[in-house]
């Protein structure tokens, strides 16, 4: 029984990243793109219709981030992506999309399954 609980523990660390993002290496991704100015249309409209309010007002216009930690399988296939929370749960999912394509074809296979850390960035 105490085997079998040890055993549940590591699972369950092994699907959830670490509490402190800080301690994970980037997302190697071989060929890093930024997404299409045209993508933060929809994080736009989330915050003109009031659904979102972590955007900042920058100098030039607004700008909103989001944090994703990412679990990459020992073959290089992405396992798990987990968004830090914003108070807007369609943008994070909707960056946490954005990560997912951005990484098809694109990961180094860590050898074991690993998390990283990366963020999608919105401006408009």
């Amino acid at each position: 029984m105490i085997a079998a609980l040890f055993a549940q523990a590591a699972v369950t660390a092994a699907i959830n990243p670490p509490a402190d993002w800080s301690t994970l290496a980037p997302l190697p991704i071989q060929r890093p793109a930024a997404p299409a100015p045209a993508l933060s249309q929809f994080v736009r409209d989330e915050v003109a219709a009031g659904r979102c309010t972590a955007a900042m007002a920058t100098a030039r216009g607004h700008a909103l981030s989001v944090d994703l930690a990412v679990l990459v399988g020992a073959g290089g296939q992405v396992r798990r992506i987990v968004p830090r929370a914003i108070g807007c749960a369609t943008v994070e999912q909707y960056a946490s999309g954005i990560a997912l394509n951005l990484t098809r074809a694109a990961l180094r296979a860590p050898g074991a399954d690993t998390w990283y850390r990366t963020s999608v960035d919105f401006a408009w």
